[in-house]
């Protein structure tokens, strides 16, 4: 796809620099919602809370909070967006919400560059049972 005027839509597993769609599109407006139904039944601690603002504020991009859907959304008629670029997830939580504003609106998803490339998918959930996996593969090389 190519958009005229997208939107950005940045979500947890892109927030930094090396976002994709902001490396491919610098000048377009760019969204990170905290999505406070996630953050109540995951009970997600404030320092990760922190952890995402302090991320998100190194960022050129708008802030929301509430329902992802809805705000991505809104932000691109807001902006007369003719589509939505992000990062393409790999939390089955964001692929969901990817797939929602996608019945809404264009979406193009761009394949990050990795971290790590590791020989088999991360198992997700914690970041420690990942770190445990990826350690070795980051640290093999020095």
């Amino acid at each position: 796809m190519s958009f005229q005027r997208p939107v950005i839509w940045v979500h947890e597993e892109a927030l930094g620099s090396s976002n994709p769609a902001l490396l491919e599109r610098p000048n377009s407006p760019a969204l990170f919602v905290f999505d406070t139904r996630w953050i109540q039944e995951a009970r997600i601690s404030r320092k990760r809370l922190g952890f995402l603002y302090e991320s998100a504020l190194d960022l050129p991009i708008t802030l929301r909070k509430g329902d992802v859907v809805k705000e991505v959304i809104a932000f691109a008629e807001r902006h007369n967006a003719d589509g939505i670029l992000s990062s393409l997830p790999v939390d089955p939580r964001l692929e969901r919400i990817a797939a929602s504003i996608e019945e809404h609106c264009p979406l193009e998803l761009l394949e990050p560059e990795p971290f790590v490339s590791m020989p088999r998918p991360p198992r997700l959930g914690r970041f420690s049972r990942y770190w445990r996996e990826a350690e070795p593969v980051v640290w093999g090389g020095f």
